[in-house]
């Protein structure tokens, strides 16, 4: 069975998504689900991404099954590795998901982070923490690669492998050597110029040594549940990447 590897419920707080209605989501596309919920230590501003990992297992225990398993995404940032480690030994979670959300004091979602970085300056300093932390950090999965595409104010926010060929590679040669798989992430593969621009990233992976992939759609709400995996099972297969079942999570 193919698993939606990255989803996010009301344990979340920028989800109110019912665990019930995504698993009933998943049931009906004929996928397996893993709720990753965040865990971002400290993140700026107010809002609270963290989460009570007792109380997340005790809630969603009757849930958990062949079809159902309980992770996390972790935020990973030079300061939040202790209190992430601590973390992570408070539940067997079934996956753990590692992803760059913070630099330099900035979620990247937020334009502050960009504000005085042309993108080359933005984008190396992206792959040189997703590199740092990916060295140190205990995760299953590399969370959404192109994360930083998402909001990213210029002209052509895509990775462009070519422009950033040595960071990337960086970053892709630590996952091979520590046994990590790398996310495809769905949340942006409805556009094509996104699909044409991973390509690339996700075949160096194959080039060196990277066997599994995981698909998540890193939903927040019901309807986007295995949202662009048609366009993600095409991707995988004609890169020659196996998409990882449970057998193949580490933990």
């Amino acid at each position: 069975m193919i698993f939606d590897c990255h989803n996010h419920t009301k344990f979340s707080a920028d989800s109110e998504m019912l665990a019930t209605d995504a698993i009933k989501r998943a049931e009906s596309l004929n996928l397996g689900i893993v709720f990753t919920e965040h865990f971002d230590y400290k993140l700026p501003g107010d809002v609270d991404f963290t989460f009570d990992a007792a109380e997340y297992m005790n809630e969603y225990k009757n849930l958990r099954s062949d079809k159902v398993k309980l992770g996390v995404e972790i935020g990973m940032v030079d300061y939040a590795r202790e209190a992430n480690k601590n973390f992570l030994k408070q539940a067997n979670f079934d996956l753990v998901i590692g992803s760059i959300h913070v630099l330099d004091g900035y979620d990247t979602y937020n334009l502050e982070y960009y504000a005085d970085k042309d993108k080359m300056t933005a984008y190396k300093r992206y792959f040189a923490a997703m590199a740092e932390e990916s060295a140190v950090e205990d995760f299953d999965v590399l969370g959404h690669i192109d994360y930083i595409c998402r909001v990213a104010p210029y002209d052509n926010p895509e990775i462009e492998y070519e422009t950033f060929k040595s960071e990337i590679d960086e970053v892709l040669k630590i996952l091979v050597e520590r046994g990590k798989i790398l996310e495809l992430n769905t949340r942006r593969l409805n556009k094509k110029i996104a699909v044409e621009e991973l390509k690339p990233v996700y075949k160096r992976y194959k080039e060196l040594g990277g066997r599994f992939i995981t698909i998540g759609s890193d939903a927040h709400v019901v309807e986007a549940v295995g949202a662009n995996f048609d366009v993600a099972l095409k991707f995988a297969e004609e890169l020659n990447l196996t998409v990882a079942n449970v057998e193949n999570f580490r933990r």
